[in-house]
């Protein structure tokens, strides 16, 4: 009589298997044959979490060493302020990066409390190990590092990942170390980058320039973050037009004209203020009007803002999402509904509920 699991094909178990912890795998390649033999299986590893915080190192697979060729997308979670968790995340990377040339994704989240004045240089190096190693890596996700990000990493990053298609560096710190000639030369040596997360005094005029090139692949997100006082951020003042920016995500309180300009359409705009948040959303209705798809709002609620969103219901009929996380008035949530009529989801809520606030379907 064949074993349960055997009744399954290895493909299906391989991709069960891939949506479990690490241990949770284990545990099931103990079942029997045919799960033991998915659990290694190079699907099973394609798109893996690996969770140091929980799996300490009697919990790890003894296979995983095995298996490190296989994994294409690595999402690594550890906590920077326990020795085993940070050792055992920097021990795989670093046989991550001798291992597997053919890494496509990686993103790294950092849990818990940063040890005080940790650079974090353990960490970086295992990461610029995977940079000099992955040629074939695209995506590098490090906005969850609570680290001082360097010149040196993303040098690296330009220098031995060509293939890149987005890079986030935009983390929490209050301190940027990445100049503007860097990401310069990232851009240069990284045509096919469309998605780039960066703070904004890591940004230039010159490297907008370089985004809105009409011979580079079209851009898709630009993320800037600003925790800096008003007079060290430099003025961007793009002047050519061109499909520089499909969506811009902005989290600071300043003037958003300094960096989203007309001449650059915007596809999907998500503004995440403290301070002013009628003046971004009448400028996106101003000038967006043709091009905007998606709006996302965080902001304080007010009589000025309600009316700015149904002006730009009115000028922006092609909207298929608004999402604005603070309570309107009726008006709003009419004005969309009538003049926008691709609109296919939003968030406009009449009263305060509990989060999370669930966006509503239109059929």
């Amino acid at each position: 009589m064949a074993e349960p699991g055997e009744q399954l094909p290895e493909e299906v178990l391989a991709l069960i298997f891939g949506h479990l912890p690490l241990r949770d795998r284990a545990a099931a390649a103990g079942v029997c044959r045919a799960w033991a033999a998915a659990a290694v299986c190079s699907a099973a590893w394609h798109d893996t979490t690996i969770s140091c915080y929980c799996e300490q190192e009697g919990m790890l697979p003894p296979y995983l060493s095995t298996c490190l060729d296989h994994i294409r997308n690595l999402r690594l979670e550890f906590e920077p302020s326990k020795e085993p968790s940070r050792r055992l995340a920097t021990e795989l990377l670093t046989a991550l990066a001798g291992r597997t040339p053919g890494l496509r994704g990686l993103r790294l989240e950092c849990r818990g409390e940063k040890p005080l004045f940790d650079a974090g240089r353990d960490v970086l190096d295992a990461v610029s190990a995977i940079c000099r190693a992955a040629r074939e890596l695209r995506h590098l996700d490090l906005r969850r590092l609570p680290f001082t990000l360097d010149d040196a990493l993303v040098l690296r990053a330009a220098r031995g990942c060509p293939e890149l298609r987005s890079l986030f560096l935009n983390n929490g710190t209050l301190v940027g170390s990445v100049g503007p000639g860097s990401v310069l030369e990232l851009l240069e040596a990284c045509p096919r980058l469309c998605t780039l997360g960066l703070h904004l005094a890591s940004l230039s005029h010159t490297a907008l320039e370089v985004l809105a090139a009409p011979d580079r692949a079209p851009f898709a997100l630009l993320a800037l973050r600003c925790a800096c006082p008003e007079d060290t951020r430099p003025p961007l003042c793009p002047t050519k037009p061109g499909p520089c920016c499909a969506a811009a995500t902005l989290d600071w309180l300043w003037s958003v004209t300094r960096v989203l300009q007309p001449a650059v359409p915007v596809a999907a705009l998500r503004l995440c203020l403290s301070g002013d948040s009628v003046g971004p959303v009448r400028f996106a209705a101003l000038h967006y009007a043709a091009t905007l798809r998606v709006l996302e709002v965080r902001a304080a609620a007010s009589a000025e803002l309600d009316s700015a969103l149904e002006r730009l219901a009115e000028r922006c009929p092609g909207l298929r999402e608004v999402h604005c996380f603070c309570v309107v008035r009726p008006s709003v949530l009419r004005a969309f509904l009538a003049h926008c009529p691709r609109l296919r989801s939003y968030t406009l809520k009449l009263t305060r509920e509990p989060h999370p606030w669930r966006p509503t379907r239109v059929e």
